[in-house]
């Protein structure tokens, strides 16, 4: 008989505590190949905690697999080739230029002295056109804004080859141009068969490339579905202490705040 092919992540009563305090509390959820999941939430709500667990980065208790295996077990190389992350925060430090550090996404593929050939130089060249940075290709990201930077390392991801793209406040530092071209860059890369996990504030851009709305609140995963049904007036008061009118109209949400909630 045929098997059938494991989730991309699967979670079942996950729980993750960082410095001894419960951030993560009996958090379930799969991720199929194609999904486009945003996950959204107030302050301090477990959304980067998800993310680097995710990843592989922290310890966790429950289940958590990538592609059926605990994340735990993948070994760092093999794992970065199934899975790249893009933190909020980018510490571009060191005076690389902007086509070194996205060269830095093909390491996972390369052997240990394995220098970069010429399909991994195209790849980087087509990461940094994907976000409009070519022209900056060859200045050090020293001399780069913010934004830039986080173009930066949105294109390292890309050109790290990943099925799953984790993404972290990725419109952080972003202009309103960049912002709305990285949500049609999200909804292509979908369409191309990335699946993306990204953690976002602005709950329009989440419905607007999202299949699926998670929503964390005090840790815990109170919601999961299409962002047309989950986001509700009675939501937003409830997790986010906020009272607004939602309008629904042909897939497309819109949000207006009121005032806070009392």
């Amino acid at each position: 008989m045929p098997t059938s092919t494991p989730p991309v992540v699967l979670a079942r009563d996950l729980e993750v505590a960082l410095g001894g305090r419960p951030v993560l509390e009996g958090v379930s959820f799969h991720v199929e190949d194609g999904d486009a999941v945003a996950v959204v939430g107030p302050n301090g709500a477990g959304k980067t905690t998800l993310l680097r667990a995710i990843a592989g980065l922290i310890p966790h208790t429950g289940t958590l697999e990538l592609r059926g295996r605990d994340v735990a077990d993948w070994k760092a190389r093999a794992r970065a080739r199934e899975v790249a992350l893009v933190r909020q925060q980018t510490d571009l430090s060191v005076a690389f230029t902007a086509a070194e550090v996205v060269a830095l996404g093909r390491s996972p593929h390369l052997g240990w002295t394995e220098g970069l050939g010429t399909d991994d130089d195209d790849r980087v060249r087509r990461a940094l056109e994907a976000v409009d940075l070519a022209d900056l290709a060859h200045r050090p990201v020293t001399e780069l804004s913010g934004g830039e930077q986080q173009r930066v390392a949105l294109a390292q991801a890309l050109a790290q080859d990943a099925g799953l793209l984790l993404l972290d406040e990725p419109t952080a530092h972003l202009d309103v141009r960049h912002q709305l071209d990285l949500q049609a860059r999200l909804s292509r890369l979908v369409l191309e068969g990335r699946t993306v996990v990204a953690a976002v504030h602005d709950l329009e851009l989440a419905a607007r490339f999202a299949t699926r709305l998670w929503v964390l609140h005090q840790g815990r995963l109170v919601a999961d579905g299409p962002p047309t049904s989950i986001l509700t007036s009675g939501l937003l008061r409830d997790v986010f202490g906020v009272n607004a009118d939602v309008e629904v109209t042909t897939g497309e949400v819109r949000v207006r705040y009121l005032d806070v909630a009392r």
